[in-house]
Formats: structure tokens, sequence, C-alpha cells
């Protein structure tokens, strides 16, 4: 039987090097990768979902932070062709600029965007303590995904930059580990610095 591939174009088979993201870093073969919910009632889903579908559903809700939208994501919300029409374009130019299957690169700039410590509040008698925790696997990569996403959508957003290129290269300088021109790098290290004051 033939391999399935992305798009028909980019082969699945890349190995994750975190261990510790390796159960929750889902590369099952798929030529389009939608499962329209197929999952959403089994307990911990999201890891049972192709990492590029996830990335996609990402990109429904770029404007979306916290509990509310600082920008507005109307435009993306429920075009799953225009997603996916935008993540060809960039794993393309991903493939063109890197020389390597894109999906390998997307997989390394969520490793290393990965956050492993984080900060939590809680309420002590009549004060918030805020305290240094471990971040779940499960939660590293949805965060990676939601700060790589939330980047590229707010340096495209109302500016003449495109979606495509404003992903492509944070995607590029996250998986080249570059504080410096990667917002989600610089993100991880912010929220990692923060709580190594609160341990």
């Amino acid at each position: 039987m033939a391999e399935l591939k992305l798009f028909n174009r980019w082969s699945f088979d890349v190995e994750v090097k975190d261990p510790g993201l390796k159960p929750y870093i889902n590369l099952k073969p798929a030529v389009v990768p939608k499962t329209g919910g197929r999952y959403s009632k089994q307990k911990f889903y999201k890891s049972k979902m192709n990492i590029v579908e996830r990335f996609a559903n990402k990109l429904m809700v770029p404007g979306h932070r916290g509990k509310k939208h600082l920008l507005s994501s109307g435009r993306n919300t429920g075009k799953t062709q225009t997603i996916l029409n935008i993540v060809k374009r960039v794993f393309e130019k991903l493939e063109k600029k890197t020389n390597k299957n894109p999906i390998e690169v997307l997989v390394g700039a969520i490793e290393n965007a990965a956050l492993r410590e984080e900060i939590t509040s809680y309420q002590m008698g009549g004060i918030i303590v805020r305290k240094a925790v471990i971040t779940s696997p499960q939660r590293r990569v949805d965060s990676a995904l939601t700060i790589i996403v939330q980047s590229a959508y707010r340096e495209a957003f109302g500016k003449k930059t495109s979606m495509t290129d404003a992903l492509v290269t944070e995607i590029f300088y996250a998986y080249q580990n570059d504080a410096s021109k990667s917002k989600a790098i610089k993100e991880k290290e912010r929220i990692e610095r923060e709580s190594g004051g609160a341990r």
C-alpha cells in the first residue's frame, strides 16, 4: 500500500526528539488532516488528533487569548478550506526555505516553543500567592501552538505582511530557537524566567 502523505506531498515519517512530548505529538499519516470532532468526547482527545490538524484548528481562532478575543477571529472561524490552504502555502514556503520536510520543521518549532514551567496563583488567607509549577506535556504542546499562531496573527493583523509569511517567519525562527526573531521563543523564555523567580 502506498504511503499516506500530507496533501500527497510530505511524509509523516518524522522523529520527535523531546521524549516528554513524544506521546502527545500525533504523526498518524493523513492526506487531509481533518477528523471533524471525531475524538472530542474522549479523554485527552487532543493527543489523538494529528499535529497538523491541531495547528489548523488554532488558526481558526488566532485572536483568542485567555477569556477574550484581543483581535477579531471572525474572518477565519469555520473556514476549513481557507485554513488548510494557508497551511499548505506555509509548508511549501518552509520546504523552499529550509530544504527539509516542513512537518519536521513544525515539530521542531513546537518542541523549542513548549514551556517547561509556568506560574499559577492561589489564595492563601487574604493574599494571592504566585507559585512555579511544572507544565503538563499536553499543555506544553497546546501552549506552543497557541503562542506561535497568535504571534504570527498579531504580526499580520491590519498590516501588509500576509498571514502565510508571518507564520513562515515565526515557525522558521522558532525551529532555529532564535529568541531575538521568534516571539514564541521570547514569550516562553519570559514565562520561564518569571516562574524561576517564583520558585
